[in-house]
């Protein structure tokens, strides 16, 4: 890789490419919707992609999640929550957070494991409607323990820059393979049990940072990030932008959504046997690993008498390039292939860390 000098705050760095280790830090793709109600208790990808929302033991605080317009500058979406349903009182042992997780061959380069792991730093913009410390944990997906920090909303609604920088894990390698490597989770609700001091070294346990559930106390409280960035070093350089191309394919290894409107064709189907038909989806990214499959909306089959008789597909065959779709009409279209179309049909093919 050639090396460009670039300017960058009055100073001449050396670009070294890619730095940014998160995908959709920026918050840009949200291929399943921008908003979703009631999170709580149910641990799940709702709005932007990449970024999950997890919790534990039945908490009582209720979310709503966005993706948001209001953004710093340079920025054009966020990822935001607002209490719906407070929890003054956290048990101990409850847990709601926002996690992220990193594949591990795309962290060889950290060296964990060896006398020679690297520090990274991670920064985010953050904005909320309350003061309060915040806890954020690192884990080591393949056994190496977690790391425990925290960061402090020192003015109200106001878009602040965060970093926190991780030393290297000296003692435990990332597996080089298609799992989970690490994961970043951003505390939301945090019990006495997990809200520990901030570390000073990698560790056992699931120990947040510091963390004070101002936010989730405070009835229709909001809290959003964006602008977040994960690199190699001991300092945040400045938000690593991809184009918005670039960021969806690489949210497409992971999940992607096809939309196929009514009368759009889905796919050439082939006689499986009698009025049974087998076609193929292909993805648009090469998935992580194999995916699973669901659907809403049904199909229809050129050829037959009646385009009242639609169906259901069924998913089979799933492979990380594509996915085959049976059919069967109960009254089969003429001929060995024919045209299967959509009667609008969406399909969600997942294969999310």
């Amino acid at each position: 890789m050639a090396l460009i000098k670039v300017k960058e705050r009055g100073r001449e760095t050396v670009n070294l490419g890619r730095r940014n280790l998160i995908i959709n830090g920026a918050m840009q793709i949200a291929q399943r919707g921008t908003s979703a109600t009631g999170l709580g208790v149910s641990p799940g990808y709702y709005t932007v992609d990449r970024w999950r929302f997890a919790d534990s033991n039945n908490p009582t605080a209720r979310f709503t999640q966005t993706q948001s317009t209001d953004a710093p500058e340079g920025f054009s979406a966020s990822h935001k929550y607002e209490v719906t349903t407070n929890d003054g009182a956290t048990d101990a042992n409850e847990l709601q957070y926002t996690d992220h997780f990193i594949e591990a061959q795309n962290l060889q380069h950290l060296k964990y494991g060896t006398s020679n792991a690297e520090s990274v730093t991670l920064s985010f913009y953050v904005k909320s409607s309350v003061a309060s410390t915040m806890g954020v944990r690192f884990s080591h997906e393949d056994g190496g323990g977690s790391y425990g920090a925290s960061y402090t909303i020192n003015s109200v609604n106001t878009w602040e820059r965060k970093s926190i920088t991780v030393p290297g894990n000296t003692a435990t390698a990332i597996n080089d393979d298609n799992g989970r490597g690490m994961s970043i989770r951003f505390g939301l609700n945090i019990g006495s049990t997990y809200a520990g001091s901030n570390s000073t070294a990698w560790g056992n346990g699931s120990i947040f940072g510091a963390h004070t559930n101002t936010f989730v106390g405070t009835a229709n409280a909001t809290w959003q990030i964006t602008g977040v960035q994960l690199e190699v070093g001991s300092s945040a350089t400045d938000f690593e932008h991809r184009s918005i191309g670039e960021e969806l394919a690489a949210c497409q290894r992971y999940f992607e959504q096809q939309h196929y409107p009514a009368n759009d064709q889905v796919c050439v189907s082939m006689r499986w046997s009698g009025y049974a038909y087998m076609g193929h989806i292909t993805c648009m990214e090469v998935k992580r690993t194999e995916p699973t499959v669901s659907s809403t909306g049904i199909v229809k089959h050129m050829g037959q008498a009646s385009f009242s008789n639609t169906v259901s597909p069924v998913w089979q065959y799933m492979t990380p390039q594509g996915v085959g779709i049976y059919s069967t009409p109960s009254s089969g279209p003429t001929g060995n292939a024919v045209l299967v179309l959509s009667e609008g049909i969406t399909v969600n093919i997942d294969a999310e860390l």
